[in-house]
Order: C-alpha cells, then sequence, then structure tokens
C-alpha cells in the first residue's frame, strides 16, 4: 500500500528576476517588476510530500519528524530572509524563478530519500500563484 505524506513549510526571501546576459530593456519587458535592480520579496509556502509504501512495522512512509527536520536544515536555514541571487549559491547563474526555486529545493532534498519513493514539491510565491515540481 502506498500513502503520501506531505509536510507544509515558509520561508521569506527577496530576488531579482533577470539575465546578466539580456539589456535591461530586454529584461524589463520579460520580468517586468520583478526586474527590480534592488530586488523584491515574497513569504514562500513550500509543501513536501513523499510518496512511497506504508512500512508495515512502524505504519509510516517516512516520519513527518524527520521530513520536518530535512525542510529546516535544507531549505529553510539555506533560503529564509536571504537574497536568493546574492546569498544563496544555487542562484549564482540561476535564474531565481519559482520554477527554478522548487526544481533546486528538490535537488537539495531528493539525495535524503529512498531512491524508490516519489518526492513532490509545492512552491507557492503568493497566494494565488504556485509552481509545482516532481523531478
Amino acid at each position: 500500500m502506498k500513502a503520501k505524506v506531505s509536510r507544509k513549510a515558509h520561508f521569506n526571501a527577496a530576488h531579482r528576476l533577470y539575465r546578466k546576459d539580456w539589456s535591461f530593456e530586454e529584461n524589463e519587458r520579460i520580468f517586468g517588476k520583478c526586474n527590480n535592480p534592488e530586488f523584491h520579496g515574497h513569504n514562500y509556502e513550500l509543501i513536501v510530500s513523499v510518496t512511497g509504501e506504508i512500512d508495515p512495522e512502524t505504519g509510516f512512509v517516512i516520519d513527518v519528524k524527520v521530513l520536518k527536520d530535512l525542510i529546516k536544515s535544507e531549505i529553510e536555514d539555506a533560503f529564509d530572509h536571504k537574497n536568493l541571487n546574492v546569498q544563496v549559491p544555487e542562484f549564482k547563474n540561476l535564474n531565481p524563478t519559482a520554477e527554478n526555486i522548487a526544481m533546486v529545493i528538490w535537488n537539495k532534498l531528493r539525495p535524503h530519500f529512498n531512491a524508490k519513493d516519489a518526492l513532490e514539491v509545492v512552491l507557492y510565491e503568493t497566494p494565488r500563484n504556485f509552481v509545482t515540481y516532481i523531478g
């Protein structure tokens, strides 16, 4: 039997959407106000889900405390109250769009789970705008 276990978390971070190889005008045309050279911030909401077989001994797919601690150490500690473009190494050469942030989160978490379990990351940039990344 399979089940999906999810944990919700949040972090606050600033970013700027732009490409260094484009002119300011091209960045402004594509990214609009998100291209603000002084950056802007979001209160990100995150849902991390692990789908797998229920262990007959424990009754768990994953211990939720383990999931909570991984999200804290790998994501919240790395991203919370940071400027993603400047302070998070993964975005040195990667535009911190919601899609790319979700992908980076997935990549940071994936090695910590059983290879046969599915991992899903849902990242809300605003209450109405969100991305789902499944690898």
